[in-house]
C-alpha cells in the first residue's frame, strides 16, 4: 500500500515538471508578451514624434492656412511612395471639408498629369527628404505656371524647401523601425499636420454641416445632416388611427393589420389627442377582459410624445432612445396645430442606416 502511494506521487512531480518544461518551451506566451512590448514602443514614439510637432509648429501654419484659404483653384497635394500615400489621404480630407483638391503623383507629373495645375491654384508637396529627383523635376514647370507652393518636408535646407513659398518642417526625429528607415513617424506626423491643415482652413471659413452634407449626399455622415423625419414617416392609409369613439376592439384590428405596434387617436379636426400601443392592450385586457368594447378614448394615453416633420431623424432616435422614462420605438408626426401628418418608427431610421 505504502509503495502504491509512493508510485503515485513520483507519477504527480513528474506530470508537475513536464508541465513546466512544457510552458518553458512553449514560445506563444512570450511572443505575445514581447509584440506587446514591441507595439506599445512603435506607439511611444510616434507620440513623441506628435508631440515634437505640437512644441514647433510655427507662423508658417498660419501662413499655409491662409494660402490656402485664398487660393481661387483647387489644392493639388503631391508626394510619391508612403508620402504619396498621405498627399492622397490629405487631398480628400481637404476636399471633403470645402477646400477643391485633387492627389498627384510625382511621377506621373513629370508623364502629362502636370495638366490639372493652374496658375490659381496651390502646390502642397509632401516629402520628409525634400530631396527627390521626381520633385526637381517638376520645380522649373511649377515656377514657369507661377504657382505658389507650400511644403511638408523634414528638410530646410532641401531644393523643395527653398523654392516653396510656405515650408512646414515636421520633426526630424526617429522612425519607429529599428533602422530609422521605414517612414512610420514622419508619416503619422504629416498625416497629422494635414489633418491640422484641413480642420484649421474649414473652421476659418465657416464650413457648416449643410456644407459637410452638401458633400456627402450619399454618404452616412451626409444623410445623418439631412435626412428629416418627413422623409422617412409612414403616411396616409399606412398609419394606424382611429377616432375618439372607437371601439378597442376595432382599434385590435388597426394594430394588428397596420403592424406599427400602435394606433393614433384622433379627433373629429384630425388632432393627435392619444395613443394605444400594443403593450397597452395587453395590460387592459388582463385587467378587465369586457374592455374590447369600451370606446378608446377611456383607455388611451393621452397627450402622447410626438415629433414634426421637419426634425432631423437622427435626433427622433435620440429623443426615442434617451426618452426620461424610458426608450420608444415610435413618434407620431404632427403639424403646427397637432394635426396628424404620419408615424416614424425607430425600424424606420435604423434601415436608413443611420446608426
Amino acid at each position: 500500500m505504502t509503495e502504491k502511494t509512493g508510485s503515485n506521487k513520483n507519477q504527480d512531480i513528474k506530470q508537475s515538471a513536464d508541465e513546466c518544461l512544457d510552458t518553458a518551451d512553449s514560445p506563444g506566451a512570450d511572443l505575445k508578451g514581447e509584440a506587446l512590448d514591441l507595439g506599445r514602443e512603435v506607439i511611444a514614439v510616434e507620440i513623441e514624434g506628435l508631440e515634437e510637432l505640437h512644441r514647433s509648429i510655427g507662423p508658417q501654419f498660419g501662413e499655409a492656412v491662409e494660402l490656402i484659404l485664398s487660393c481661387d483653384g483647387k489644392v493639388i497635394v503631391c508626394g510619391i511612395g508612403k508620402s504619396g500615400l498621405v498627399a492622397r489621404k490629405i487631398a480628400a480630407t481637404l476636399s471633403s471639408t470645402g477646400t477643391p483638391s485633387v492627389f498627384l503623383h510625382s511621377v506621373e507629373a513629370a508623364h502629362g498629369d502636370m495638366g490639372m495645375v493652374s496658375e490659381n491654384d496651390i502646390f502642397l508637396a509632401v516629402s520628409k527628404s525634400g530631396g527627390d529627383d521626381e520633385f526637381s523635376k517638376l520645380l522649373p514647370y511649377l515656377q514657369a505656371i507661377g504657382v505658389k507652393m507650400i511644403a511638408i518636408t523634414g528638410n530646410p535646407e532641401s531644393r523643395l524647401a527653398k523654392e516653396s513659398d510656405v515650408v512646414i518642417l515636421i520633426p526630424a526625429g526617429k522612425e519607429a523601425c529599428p533602422m530609422d528607415i521605414v517612414p512610420t513617424t514622419s508619416t503619422t506626423v504629416s498625416m497629422v499636420l494635414g489633418d491640422a491643415l484641413a480642420v484649421a482652413a474649414f473652421r476659418k471659413r465657416d464650413f457648416g454641416k449643410e456644407d459637410f452634407a452638401r458633400l456627402h449626399p450619399s454618404g452616412v455622415l451626409g444623410r445623418r445632416l439631412t435626412l428629416t423625419v418627413g422623409e422617412l414617416m409612414h403616411r396616409d392609409k399606412q398609419v394606424p388611427s382611429v377616432g375618439l369613439e372607437t371601439p378597442l376592439r376595432d382599434a385590435l384590428i388597426e394594430i394588428v393589420e397596420k403592424r406599427l405596434g400602435c394606433t393614433a387617436v384622433t379627433d373629429g379636426d384630425g388632432r393627435l389627442a392619444g395613443i394605444i400601443t400594443d403593450g397597452d392592450l395587453k395590460r387592459i385586457m388582463i385587467n378587465n377582459a369586457d374592455a374590447l368594447g369600451f370606446p378608446v378614448s377611456d383607455l388611451m394615453t393621452k397627450s402622447p410624445l410626438t415629433t414634426g416633420a421637419g426634425v432631423l431623424a437622427v435626433e427622433a432616435l435620440e429623443q426615442m432612445e434617451m426618452n426620461p422614462k424610458g426608450p420608444i420605438t415610435q413618434f407620431f408626426v404632427v403639424d403646427g396645430e397637432g394635426k396628424l401628418e404620419g408615424l416614424i418608427h425607430i425600424h424606420d431610421i435604423l434601415r436608413a442606416g443611420l446608426k
